[in-house]
């Protein structure tokens, strides 16, 4: 399969190329509109992209070719790239090859030897090279996105991972060492968002936030389709939001924030008081499910302040929609009812509904979203480390 340069690209033919990506397949006029441009411009930006092949005319849809001749809409070639996202948590990480559009071809996952950051590099670089095999026969792999829980410089630096004790780890450098890739790393949450941003809820609303639960709580949003992003972004300062003031305290103190009241710890823990065992966060949720009144009660006051959490999460950004992921997620169907609760009594009546989207909690979820982050700098030519030129 041909492969075809989306750098150097820049201006207004980057602006094409990216539009068509992301919500491709479009029809010339659609594609015009989008970006404010004249047929006659449009015309001269897509021919050197259609002869270079990184354009493609589609077939047009059955609806279109039932009026008559349609015009045939432009398209990229998924295909035609691969890339790895792999997903760093305290024990394991997490592997998927995706295709230009983030769609999984395939999945590996791969256990940490411990937390030192030559081990940690050691799986990861294995890992790669197990998905870079899956992607043999597509044409290798363009490039890499790791991501993980904490704070990230430049891309390339890891500045502040607690959970693996890092600081100051270059690891995307190492990365690319290790597997001769292009590499590119970031805060799992951040990445997530920008999957939904680029390839999910992004497509049908410029305006969204992204609600993870799970082993912490985070948050991400996008505000008239650009990602809001701070230097903070890896501390997961939504999880000291304050959701019940009667509720359980969380680990630093804080009485029924989001971390004590949503995080699979916090319910596990939770239950497993209540019934003088321990209970891990799917038997919890099992319970709940089958009528167990004690878990019943722990699992439907988390789901109230889930929809709590939603709630605030929509009346501070105006967000007409909130995405809600993370390996937590089936709080939100076991305690449907109660969600539903919580949501609406934080909203005012006369507000529209918000749009609440449930993604699957599968930790390669995580990792489609490090791959969408090299994606992005494959494409828009952002620096990553190993890239040559």
């Amino acid at each position: 399969m041909t492969r075809t340069a989306w750098t150097p690209l820049e201006g207004s033919a980057q602006a094409v190329a990216l539009e068509v990506l992301v919500n491709g397949p479009l029809s010339r006029t659609a594609l015009a509109s989008r970006l404010g441009l004249s047929q006659a411009s449009l015309t001269r930006l897509t021919k050197p992209l259609l002869e270079s092949g990184l354009l493609v005319e589609a077939e047009p849809s059955a609806s279109e070719a039932r009026l008559g001749r349609p015009t045939q809409p432009l398209d990229v070639i998924p295909e035609a790239s691969h890339f790895a996202g792999v997903k760093l948590t305290e024990e394991t990480a997490y592997g998927v090859v995706t295709t230009l559009r983030a769609g999984v071809v395939a999945e590996r996952t791969m256990p940490l030897p411990g937390h030192d950051p030559a081990g940690v590099v050691a799986a990861v670089a294995e890992l790669v090279a197990a998905l870079g095999a899956e992607a043999a026969d597509r044409g290798g792999l363009q490039g890499v996105g790791v991501s993980l829980g904490g704070n990230t410089r430049e891309a390339t630096v890891v500045t502040r991972a607690p959970f693996l004790g890092w600081r100051d780890v270059p690891l995307a450098e190492l990365v690319a060492s290790a597997t001769g890739l292009p590499t590119v790393i970031e805060n799992d949450v951040t990445a997530l968002t920008e999957a939904e941003h680029w390839f999910g809820a992004g497509r049908e609303h410029a305006t969204f936030g992204l609600l993870t639960i799970g082993a912490g709580v985070g948050f991400g949003l996008v505000v008239d389709r650009r990602l809001v992003t701070s230097p903070e972004a890896g501390l997961g300062l939504v999880g000291h939001h304050p959701l019940d003031p009667g509720g359980p305290r969380c680990l630093v103190g804080h009485r029924g924030c989001a971390s004590a009241m949503l995080t699979v710890g916090g319910i596990s823990g939770a239950v497993s008081a209540a019934v003088g065992r321990w209970v891990g966060y799917d038997e919890a949720l099992d319970l709940a499910a089958a009528g167990d009144a004690v878990a019943r009660a722990v699992v439907d006051d988390s789901g109230r302040a889930l929809g709590i959490m939603v709630a605030a999460a929509a009346n501070f950004t105006t967000a007409p929609a909130v995405v809600i992921g993370g390996e937590g997620v089936r709080l939100a169907d076991v305690a449907a009812a109660a969600f539903a609760q919580g949501l609406a009594s934080g909203r005012d009546p006369d507000a529209s509904e918000v749009e609440v989207i449930v993604r699957p909690g599968d930790f390669h979820q995580w990792a489609r979203g490090a791959a969408v982050v090299a994606i992005q700098a494959f494409v828009s030519g952002r620096p990553a480390a190993g890239r040559r030129g």
